[in-house]
């Protein structure tokens, strides 16, 4: 499926994916503990598609660079372990139980309906490379082999999915760090 609009297909193929090779070698060099080039890759394209909605993008490439360089921080930035003090007193808690509660319970199950809805409500061929990605973790060399697609069809319905999933979720009021 291509992206919503033929026109913003068109500036995706001539603006964009022209220059993902210099962006995967850059993220590569500057980000080498990064433990997936593709997923931020994707979540670049997806940032990318989000700003073009709301505003013209009038230098892609430098935009590219740039909003992949910010995903690649946002994601050390989850990653770092905030230390909390008093941790040796921890066993001094009275803990009933350890799993969570009725409330987290339900609200979890609830938004695991609202994602598969979401990814149901994604045209079959994105639905199709975003399962094959997420759930089943092959490469997107392999999807594109396996649908006999080229890759870069791959990547363009990955950063379709990422944002279409995104905007569903956020209509449907889940908003946050796990969207």
């Amino acid at each position: 499926m291509p992206p919503q609009d033929a026109e913003q297909a068109r500036w995706f193929a001539e603006e964009v994916q022209p220059h993902e090779s210099s962006l995967r070698a850059y993220l590569r060099n500057r980000f080498p503990g990064h433990p997936d080039i593709d997923d931020l890759v994707q979540e670049t394209y997806a940032r990318l598609l989000q700003a073009r909605e709301a505003h013209p993008v009038h230098a892609p490439r430098s935009f590219l660079f740039a909003t992949a360089r910010n995903a690649a921080l946002d994601f050390f930035r989850r990653r770092q372990v905030v230390a909390i003090d008093g941790l040796a007193e921890i066993d001094l808690l009275p803990v009933l139980e350890d799993r969570p509660g009725v409330a987290e319970t339900v609200c979890h199950d609830q938004e695991l309906q609202l994602l598969a809805a979401a990814i149901q409500a994604l045209p079959a061929r994105c639905r199709q490379v975003m399962t094959l990605r997420k759930i089943y973790g092959l490469t997107h060399r392999d999807i594109a082999q396996q649908l006999e697609i080229s890759e870069h069809t791959v990547n363009a319905q990955l950063a379709i999915g990422v944002l279409r999933l995104r905007t569903y979720l956020r209509a449907h009021g889940v908003t946050g760090t796990h969207d």
